[in-house]
């Protein structure tokens, strides 16, 4: 049966590095709601009409324009061997609405948490810095430039610091994040699907921590 994989974790816990891998290893899309909503809010349509409107009201899109939304992305025929979901499901019930869609696509639900203490989440955080000419990633903690403020490859280009990775508003955001997504957390853990990785590790150890638990879950179906 083929998989929907629930990746979730905390800012710089490298979520993000893993979606990636799975995408790329595994040919399974990563799914986005928040850049399908960004890309349908561009578009001319009912719909986009509808997700404007409530976005410039201020209020949160409801759970029902979400899922719709989403299954209509995951009906493509790129979804068929199963998916990656990131930022849905975001409430407990959004999670349950998901497991009508596992159901009527005939796939089984797999929620893997990357977990990383506080304390580290927010040295990846605060010492990012970033090459404005070709992107490269560097941490002053972890992996330094040899100049403290100039790209290894371009000794020019001065390196960036994003504002909002500051320590106050990187805290605010670990937060937010904890507040969040504890309900999703607790709905998993509470049908025993919850599957957490150390996500200390190195990238590669981290994704093959994955791909067991992806591999050997054929026992976890949809409640």
């Amino acid at each position: 049966m083929s998989k929907i994989i629930l990746l979730m974790g905390a800012p710089g816990a490298g979520k993000g590095t893993q979606a990636r891998l799975l995408q790329e290893r595994r040919a399974l899309p990563q799914i986005s709601t928040g850049d399908i909503f960004r890309a349908l809010a561009q578009t001319q349509s009912s719909r986009a009409d509808e997700v404007r409107a409530i976005q410039q009201a201020g209020c949160l899109i409801p759970d029902d324009l979400v899922i719709r939304v989403v299954e209509e992305r995951t009906s493509r025929p790129d979804c068929e061997r199963g998916y990656v979901l990131d930022g849905f499901p975001r409430t407990a019930a959004q999670a349950e609405i998901l497991e009508g869609l596992a159901a009527r696509q005939g796939k089984s639900l797999v929620a893997i948490l990357i977990e990383v203490p506080s304390v580290l989440l927010e040295k990846r955080m605060t010492g990012r810095r970033s090459c404005p000419v070709c992107g490269e990633i560097y941490n002053v903690f972890f992996r330094p430039p040899k100049n403290d403020s100039r790209c290894d490859l371009h000794p020019t280009a001065e390196l960036m610091h994003r504002a909002d990775d500051n320590e106050d508003k990187v805290r605010v955001r670990l937060e937010t994040f904890r507040r969040e997504t504890a309900p999703v957390l607790e709905y998993y853990e509470r049908t025993a699907r919850l599957h957490r990785v150390d996500g200390t590790r190195d990238p590669e150890q981290i994704y093959s921590a994955i791909e067991f638990i992806v591999n050997g879950d054929h026992m976890i179906t949809t409640a």
